[in-house]
């Protein structure tokens, strides 16, 4: 079976995405934010139909802000049930809201959510997915792994060969310091 690796360089959706944000470290609230709310849309789903959506997410959800987002209520979930640029899944729209309300509540116990994820570093996959269900809505062990991995927190983003995987390592991504 061919990895991510294989098929995305040169591939018209996921090129860009594979050669400048996949695994690459972030301390960005909003990227993680979009990570997090991206991953969780694309259960069930390809990679390729939610980078397709990207565009329509970040509308939808005010940009991925954070504390807009922990705002909306009933009027915003009906928005974004109607809004056919995005994934119209209830369970996925209210895990959104949820999440930002904890990634707020993070913000008071560890300054930022990337406080709070380096605060947990390093934990093998099944603790971050223990931790994860424990903390945040709609985020199993496929849903986890995939975002940590995209941010540099777990390894196996890349192939060894594959070219972006030596620019990782020059960036010190986490797992690297364990």
């Amino acid at each position: 079976m061919p990895s991510y690796c294989d098929i995305a360089p040169g591939h018209p959706v996921h090129a860009d995405y594979h050669a400048n944000e996949y695994g690459f470290p972030q301390r960005d609230e909003r990227e993680l934010f979009e990570r997090l709310l991206l991953e969780i849309n694309q259960a069930g789903l390809s990679w390729e139909t939610i980078l397709r959506k990207r565009e329509g997410f970040r509308s939808a959800y005010s940009g991925f802000d954070v504390d807009a987002v922990a705002a909306y209520g009933e009027a915003d979930i009906a928005r974004l049930m109607a809004d056919a640029s995005i994934i119209r899944n209830r369970l996925k729209v209210l895990a959104a809201i949820h999440n930002a309300q904890v990634i707020q509540r993070l913000r008071d116990s560890h300054g930022s959510f990337v406080a709070w994820l380096d605060a947990q570093h390093p934990l093998s996959k099944p603790e971050w997915v223990k931790l994860f269900k424990k903390t945040f809505r709609f985020t199993g062990g496929e849903i986890t792994g995939e975002f940590l991995m995209s941010l540099g927190y777990l390894p196996g983003a890349h192939q060894e060969s594959c070219p972006v995987h030596a620019q990782l390592l020059k960036l010190g991504p986490a797992w690297l310091k364990k």
